[in-house]
């Protein structure tokens, strides 16, 4: 009885944190968001399960996380730096047809990669490609060639 009791109570604390952080849809949450979704779960994991977990450290868990995803936020808003070092940047990795390789291996992507997002806007090889752009949240971005 008593892991239902913490589960409820964690489960609508967990819903109200959640609803006073903000709503996105899941396609549009980014790599950060879903470590928050994450640790939020970890925690509360620990607190219904584990004996050696209070329900009280798990709220403090919740709201301390909750409370440094509001001031991450806060700080994204404010400050471009820290928006660039959170979020990062759009990456041109094609530029006239000519794929950059050597940023494509930083970022750790394929060319088949490039290929797939292209053949998504029609574009069966790189010569139809003006441009294309990895997106912030890592959507690639194909611009075809006129």
């Amino acid at each position: 009885m008593d892991t239902i009791i913490r589960a409820t109570v964690l489960y609508w604390i967990l819903l109200s944190v959640w609803r006073l952080l903000g709503r996105r849809t899941a396609s549009q949450l980014s790599p950060f968001e879903l470590i928050v979704i994450f640790i939020l779960g970890g925690l509360t994991i620990q607190a219904i399960v584990a004996d050696d977990r209070s329900v009280i450290n798990a709220i403090t868990g919740v709201c301390t996380i909750a409370g440094n995803h509001v001031l991450v936020s806060t700080l994204k808003q404010k400050f471009i730096t820290f928006r660039k070092l959170v979020d990062g940047t759009p990456i041109v990795v094609v530029n006239n047809g000519k794929v950059d390789h050597h940023v494509l291996y930083g970022l750790r992507m394929l060319e088949e990669d490039l290929l797939a997002a292209a053949r998504q806007e029609g574009i069966y090889s790189m010569d139809g490609v003006r441009m294309a752009v990895v997106e912030r949240d890592g959507n690639i971005t194909v611009f075809a060639a006129d």
